[in-house]
């Protein structure tokens, strides 16, 4: 076969066939021209080359897509889990909102246990997007500490799950190692260990690790502070550190106490105990190592010189029971309350939770009881499983004959009077160490010095430690701050 070119009707489609394709007429045999297509040897190789580019750009490509799409998933991943855990703390907030309208619900307003589920809603679109379920754990006996778990997921992503927990408390009243809502004076041979409040004025000579405050900006010192009282001082002032003073700051209110007294004699008659009128001269509680208490009645007194108290008044009272006859020994009531309407004499070895308190509804500043400390009061451990509060409707004092050297573990309240020991000319004691709360309405002191600072009655030294365990687990039915719940930890999955 020959092949002929006809140089007429053979064109080169270069542009069009890329180099690669050329129209050709082939003659047969006998029978004219055909038309045909001829393909060059370059365009073979062109193909091979595009296939082989082919083949490196997708080997290439393909793992990158694949973390590209494996980077969105997990980025999807992570948006679900960060809206998962906005939900569950908007479910934290909700609780804690319920909380402060229904301070004791603890069930989310169903009477019924828990879990409580919640939709979310996205207030920007009003779209319920994800859920949260809540789980409530409420106090223990003796504290405030709520504990809420709340869990939140997505509609887009249920299986994902964010969890949230948070404790929230009430502080009680017993927040302060000291609270007063008269002047205070810390002498210099005096240590205080917690945070001291004076709704007046404060002299602090002695050292403390915690700050020292007083609601007044100035205030005129009284002469029973010492030289160079009366004068205009700070709200606090004297020879102590002052890097830990702070005044003025707001004022605490006491009428609380009130409340609670009426609340203690109620919880009392209803599942504690309750000692009506002796006709003697009072009652005597020993507490026990094995966690009962003994109710003694008083039948006598110890006699003692005339005393005077914190704003120079006499007292005339002998504070030492004498003979006492035993009433009963009974395990520490459930709820922790006893109530006394009589003259109270308390010590012991304090093994649980309890209250004690001594008060004639309505109140009489004629005929208020008070509350003596005849000998040391001590927790049988001071981990917060044990704890006393010892609430006088008048004073809350120790006794004439207390030992030299004692210790007083307890929350000691003088509602309307002061927590203190009298005035005995010459009955200088040794050294008194408190572990607990010191809430007083009027003055407060362990120790009467001279004018030049000598000890001339009560205690030389005193060591007054407060008890952290107070704050959100105080004595039972113990009075609360108006702050209301306060959050104490927050942590999430």
């Amino acid at each position: 076969m020959k092949i002929k070119f006809n140089k007429n009707k053979i064109k080169t489609k270069a542009k069009a066939a890329k180099n690669c394709q050329t129209n050709i007429q082939v003659r047969g045999s006998g029978r004219g021209f055909r038309s045909g297509v001829w393909v060059g040897p370059q365009c073979g190789s062109m193909l091979i080359y595009l296939v082989v580019i082919i083949f490196i750009f997708s080997l290439v490509m393909l793992p990158i897509l694949s973390n590209i799409v494996k980077e969105m998933q997990v980025l999807r991943s992570s948006t679900y889990r960060e809206e998962a855990l906005q939900i569950a703390d908007a479910g934290v907030n909700y609780y804690q909102w319920h909380l402060a309208h229904f301070p004791t619900d603890y069930q989310d307003g169903t009477n019924a246990p828990g879990p409580y589920v919640h939709n979310y809603v996205d207030t920007s679109t009003q779209q319920t997007i994800g859920e949260f379920s809540l789980s409530i754990t409420p106090p223990l006996a003796g504290s405030t500490i709520v504990t809420i778990i709340s869990t939140g997921w997505t509609n887009s992503d249920p299986n994902i799950k964010r969890t949230v927990t948070a404790r929230y408390g009430i502080p009680s009243l017993a927040r302060y190692a000291f609270l007063s809502n008269d002047v205070v004076w810390i002498g210099s041979q005096e240590n205080v260990s917690g945070t001291l409040m004076s709704n007046n004025g404060v002299r602090f000579d002695g050292t403390t690790n915690a700050p020292v405050e007083s609601a007044k900006s100035t205030y005129t010192c009284p002469a029973s502070q010492g030289t160079p009282c009366p004068a205009t001082e700070n709200g606090v002032w004297g020879a102590g550190n002052s890097n830990f003073w702070q005044y003025p700051v707001p004022a605490v209110d006491f009428s609380s106490l009130t409340a609670t007294m009426a609340n203690l004699q109620n919880l009392a008659q209803s599942g504690g105990i309750f000692l009506p009128p002796s006709n003697a001269q009072g009652y005597s509680l020993v507490f026990n190592s094995d966690g009962t208490v003994s109710v003694y009645k008083v039948t006598s007194l110890q006699g003692n010189p005339q005393g005077w108290d914190v704003y120079g008044r006499p007292q005339h009272q002998n504070t030492d029971y004498n003979n006492r006859t035993l009433l009963f020994t009974d395990p520490i009531p459930s709820n922790g309350i006893i109530y006394v309407e009589d003259t109270t004499w308390v010590e012991g070895t304090v093994n649980g939770r309890a209250t004690v308190a001594a008060g004639m509804l309505p109140y009489n500043p004629n005929s208020s009881p008070s509350i003596y400390i005849p000998n040391s009061i001590t927790y049988a451990a001071k981990d917060g499983s044990d704890v006393l509060g010892l609430i006088a409707q008048n004073n809350l004092a120790l006794t004439y004959h207390a030992p030299a050297s004692m210790e007083v573990d307890a929350v000691l309240v003088a509602e309307n009077g002061s927590v203190q020991f009298f005035y005995y000319p010459d009955n200088v004691k040794n050294t008194l160490t408190v572990f607990g709360s010191i809430i007083t309405y009027g003055q407060w002191t362990w120790t009467w010095l001279n004018g030049q600072g000598q000890p001339q009655a009560g205690y030389e030294t005193t060591y007054d430690t407060y008890d952290a365990n107070l704050l959100y687990s105080p004595p039972p039915s113990f009075p609360l701050s108006n702050s209301g719940y306060q959050l104490l930890s927050w942590s999430s999955n």
